[in-house]
């Protein structure tokens, strides 16, 4: 017998419970179908876990910087890295407690199993099949391991894993030095371990601008071995040690972390079976406006469609896919300005169009070097480079990198004047408080300024430079 529903929604992540959300203000008649545990990613494995472990790695490290304050007796401070892993797991564990609790709220409308389509309306599940007026797909990901690692059995870890371990190995490997990577990598360092970071490609933590780039490396080199440029091959080393070699590079380690990107859980789940184009990933053509798939009342949102894998993003999505399946007419929806925060240390921000999307001649670029930043120098984090991109004719801000101290909360003040379309000119015009660390941001305006049109009147930009940060 089918089972009849307005709305199924497989995967029980952000994007799937937001999507949820949605759905149940029309209708209750929705399923949501999970497989593996109740949780999602972000909270799981993904940014809060990782973000516990980042603060435990950067207070430790912090004991660096206190001779510099007059702070002494620093050498006898120590770290018990287990007893910082409970902490990462109890936090954690509080952090998923909503979403583990889903089965409880939606009853017999929770459904623990893998999910297969039969069509554009019929899903399959432990043997049970489901018409539904609309399929909202949000299985999520897994971290990608090549075949040839998984020989090394738990020496290979994931973040997956990593925050399941009760101590860590001395040596680590970071394969990938992406976003996830780069930070795990300094974090593992500044917990005391030694660490080696290694990617087959030259950007690093997704960092586009060859100069912030440049920056960022010189600053990360003072704590890991980096290696780029060079695939990475692993062998067994004795002593359950494995060799990792990356061109004439090599790094002996107790366990491997894989950092090289996530797979959209898709294998399996009967994309084949809707009557649509895949592509080589076995992906089909996805609206990024309606999240829809072709002119079908299916959806597909989250990490597992591949397009922007962020907490936020998937949040959206989810509110997109959900609103759309249960509304007559499908709307297509404003995408937010894009924005991605590296967490180290340094941060690392990339906001709105980076530097490789942005064509050269039309591109203005205003600098600000926080090695001098007045108030980063006060509290020892004085370090980074920012960049600020503006079109040159029009003075129009198009978007930013940078690796500085506090880049997350710069990162959302340049995101929201991207979003209102303000120019250099309209930025500059806001005030801006003493001493605080974006007056950094308001140099870099201030250079942009002296590029583009429309920054006249009575903006501080036109006055002389005095050499002072407060006053320009």
């Amino acid at each position: 017998m089918t089972e009849i529903a307005d709305v199924v929604i497989i995967g029980g992540g952000t994007a799937g419970l937001t999507a949820l959300a949605e759905v149940q203000k029309k209708t209750r008649n929705v399923l949501m179908i999970n497989d593996g545990s109740w949780g999602t990613t972000c909270a799981s494995v993904g940014c809060m876990p990782s973000k516990a472990l980042i603060e435990a790695a950067n207070a430790f490290h912090r004991r660096h910087a206190l001779p510099a304050f007059g702070i002494s007796g620093t050498d006898a401070l120590r770290i018990e890295i287990p007893a910082v892993l409970e902490r990462v797991r109890h936090l954690r564990d509080d952090f998923t407690a909503g979403p583990r609790k889903t089965p409880e709220r939606l009853g017999d409308r929770a459904i623990s199993g893998r999910a297969r389509l039969l069509g554009p309306d019929r899903v399959e599940v432990g043997g049970r099949q489901i018409r539904a007026r609309a399929i909202i797909l949000a299985p999520g990901s897994r971290p990608i391991v090549p075949a040839p690692w998984q020989a090394f059995g738990a020496r290979i870890l994931t973040t997956d894993t990593l925050f399941d371990q009760t101590d860590l190995p001395r040596r680590i490997a970071v394969i990938g030095m992406g976003a996830i990577g780069v930070e795990m990598a300094q974090a593992l360092a500044r917990l005391g371990l030694r660490v080696a970071g290694f990617d087959a490609a030259e950007t690093v933590a997704g960092i586009s601008d060859p100069e912030i780039r440049a920056t960022f490396c010189a600053l990360l080199r003072n704590e890991i071995g980096l290696h780029l440029r060079a695939d990475a091959e692993l062998t067994e080393a004795g002593d359950d040690a494995i060799l990792v070699r990356a061109g004439e590079q090599s790094f002996t380690a107790n366990a491997v972390l894989a950092a090289i990107g996530r797979r959209p859980n898709i294998d399996g789940l009967g994309l084949d079976t809707l009557g649509v184009p895949l592509d080589d990933r076995g992906m089909p053509k996805i609206d990024p406006h309606t999240l829809r798939i072709g002119d079908l009342p299916v959806y597909l949102v989250g990490d597992a469609n591949g397009n922007r894998a962020l907490l936020h993003e998937a949040a959206d999505e989810g509110h997109i896919a959900g609103r759309n399946a249960v509304a007559d007419t499908p709307r297509a929806m404003c995408r937010r300005t894009p924005m991605g925060v590296v967490f180290s240390t340094p941060q690392v921000a990339r906001i709105g169009k980076g530097f490789d999307q942005i064509a050269p001649d039309r591109r203005a670029v205003g600098t600000a070097d926080f090695a001098r930043q007045a108030r980063a120098r006060t509290a020892e984090t004085a370090a980074g480079l920012m960049h600020v991109y503006a079109d040159n004719t029009t003075g129009a801000l198009l978007g930013a990198e940078m690796c500085t101290p506090a880049a997350e909360h710069m990162a959302h003040l340049l995101a929201l004047a991207i979003e209102r379309g303000l120019s250099v000119a309209d930025m500059l015009a806001m005030p801006f408080y003493h001493p605080v660390l974006e007056e950094g941001l308001r140099g870099a305006l201030r250079d942009l300024a002296r590029q583009v049109p429309g920054t006249g009147g009575s903006d501080l930009s036109d006055c002389p430079d005095t050499g002072h940060a407060a006053l320009g």
